[in-house]
């Protein structure tokens, strides 16, 4: 049957991107180490020590389950085979499907993984904290960044992460103004660092009666989860402590005491927000670890040009700044103006179908960030 040479042929070109994946993935080193965690949690004296016995077993599971992946991922390939080959025995065509089916699994499975072995910074399996900042068009961005905030949530509920909101401030009239997310999953911020930038929307508004097209602006910033005391001597003179008085989404839970902290570090301009907590001090803790994390992160900098990636490029949020633009009107497209990568399915794309864009940039980042010819789109 043609249908089965044609998988006969596309199996084979997974056999090269298959073998770059298990190279990638040092299986062979990560096998080893598998070894000699095993046998160190053997010995008696393992568990003594709590803090060491909790961080190897961490990585012990870790390995296994990555080269568990693998070892499936290689399987499904010799299955597919199998079954083409039974194909050709049987001339049965209602195999097809079947193949079909298995093929589009393992294609998407092999991107995936492939994918993951491009998270190779020091934090990209940590949590993130992710916040969004409506900027230039008042209620119009407002509402845009409602939308994104949407988005995201609906990303990493198809992941199956989980989403802790640790700040909230409506907008005036509609929308969200402001909004701290915590995003938590295994690569959550190896992910989402993807998205750190200014995002533009193009649409005919809503808010006004003339039916007019209008650009908003909304900027996001990504930062790691670190959970660990982090060496960083912060100044309390450097430091502008704020309270005022929290309030959930669409203003429920106000409180009548103002517990809600924000945190001001005037050298960097950096600011960090929690109202999360039940007291004023345990969000004047978390505020603090945010303010640590990020200032850490920029230490480990080595020149002002990855400073500014770090924060992600969010100094204006206006035209000219955005890394991504979502047009509406006059017609229907998304855009990375980092990576080029499009798409035109933009309902699909604002209900969290967003790998597209993330593997673009992961693969672009891995390239070295090369020049995208083309500009920016209108």
């Amino acid at each position: 049957m043609v249908e089965l040479d044609q998988f006969k042929y596309t199996l084979s070109t997974y056999e090269k991107p298959l073998q770059e994946v298990r190279e990638s993935l040092n299986l062979d080193a990560k096998i080893r180490r598998i070894d000699e965690l095993d046998k160190t949690m053997e010995e008696p004296s393992f568990w003594e020590d709590a803090e060491l016995s909790t961080r190897l077993v961490k990585e012990a599971k870790h390995l296994k389950d990555t080269v568990a992946e693998f070892n499936r991922l290689q399987n499904q390939y010799e299955e597919i085979g199998l079954m083409i080959e039974m194909g050709y025995e049987e001339n049965d065509p209602a195999i097809v499907p079947e193949i079909q089916k298995m093929v589009d699994e393992f294609s998407d499975e092999l991107e995936a993984l492939r994918l993951r072995t491009l998270l190779t910074g020091e934090y990209d399996g940590n949590n993130a904290i992710m916040r969004l900042n409506a900027g230039a068009g008042g209620t119009e961005s407002c509402d845009w960044c409602s939308i994104l905030y949407r988005m995201y949530c609906r990303w990493a509920e198809s992941k199956g992460f989980s989403v802790e909101m640790l700040d909230y401030l409506a907008g005036e009239e509609a929308g969200i103004k402001s909004v701290t997310l915590q995003i938590n999953g295994e690569n959550a911020f190896g992910y989402l660092k993807s998205e750190r930038g200014v995002h533009r929307l193009v649409r005919i508004s809503p808010f006004n009666a003339n039916g007019k097209r209008q650009t908003s602006f909304v900027s996001c910033d990504v930062m790691p989860d670190i959970e660990e005391d982090l060496d960083v001597e912060i100044n309390p003179d450097d430091l502008r402590i704020d309270t005022y008085r929290s309030s959930g989404a669409g203003g429920q839970h106000i409180n009548k005491t103002s517990s809600a902290v924000r945190i001001t570090h005037i050298p960097t301009g950096i600011v960090v927000q929690c109202q999360n907590e039940r007291s004023q001090f345990q969000n004047k803790d978390r505020a603090m670890q945010m303010l640590k994390a990020k200032l850490y992160m920029l230490k480990q900098q080595e020149n002002a040009e990855k400073i500014s990636d770090l924060r992600g490029d969010v100094k204006e949020i206006a035209w000219g700044s955005q890394i991504r633009s979502y047009v509406l009107q006059p017609y229907t497209l998304i855009k990375d103006h980092r990576t080029g990568f499009e798409s035109g399915n933009v309902t699909s794309v604002l209900d969290g179908s967003i790998d597209g864009f993330i593997s673009a940039y992961l693969k672009w980042e891995s390239l070295g960030r090369p020049q995208v010819k083309g500009g920016e789109s209108e």
